[in-house]
């Protein structure tokens, strides 16, 4: 099966775009999947905002995008775009470093007038580094909250519409490894 790697864009520790991300990586999980996540904002802020792609925890990040089959790049939407974290982020791989990719893009947001920030703001970008863009999912924040057993969309019809997104974006993933993962990588990260 396929190694994905979720990121979450969010710069928030009580993050409903990583709730998001999380929900849609246990649904990848449970279809055999690997998955892994990270958290950009778990990333050292001077290094990242100046761009030095050669500090130990921004290369570790980078390569984890590399070793991927396909990512999930969950964001939180702005003033109708995506975050100036995932931005900075994007910002420090290479010109094709998403070619041969998949990529699930995933957003959060307070109002239904951001929707479209998917596909006018964040798949130019995804589409730039080489990905191949699936449909995505913008689920407004309300719609997102935690039970006892870790996040939760409580609306049938927004759990529903994320499974279809998520269960297309996995029908595209290859069925066999072809490439190494090292694991270590996310341990230090």
């Amino acid at each position: 099966m396929a190694i994905v790697l979720a990121l979450s864009g969010s710069p928030s520790p009580a993050s409903r775009t990583a709730r998001l991300a999380e929900l849609a990586a246990a649904d990848l999980r449970a279809r055999g999947h690997r998955v892994h996540t990270l958290a950009l904002r778990d990333l050292p802020a001077g290094p990242l905002l100046a761009a030095q792609g050669t500090d130990p925890a921004i290369a570790r990040a980078v390569r984890l995008v590399a070793e991927a089959d396909a990512l999930v790049v969950a964001t939180p939407i702005y003033q109708a775009a995506y975050s100036g974290l995932l931005k900075v982020f994007l910002d420090l791989l290479p010109r094709h470093a998403l070619d041969g990719k998949t990529v699930l893009p995933l957003a959060t947001g307070g109002s239904a007038a951001h929707v479209l920030a998917l596909d006018y703001a964040l798949r130019p970008v995804l589409t730039t580094l080489g990905a191949q863009v699936a449909q995505g999912r913008y689920v407004l924040d309300h719609e997102l909250g935690a039970t006892a057993d870790g996040p939760a969309l409580p609306a049938a019809d927004s759990a529903d519409a994320l499974a279809d997104a998520v269960a297309r974006f996995a029908s595209a993933l290859p069925r066999l490894r072809g490439g190494t993962w090292n694991p270590a990588l996310l341990s230090s990260a």
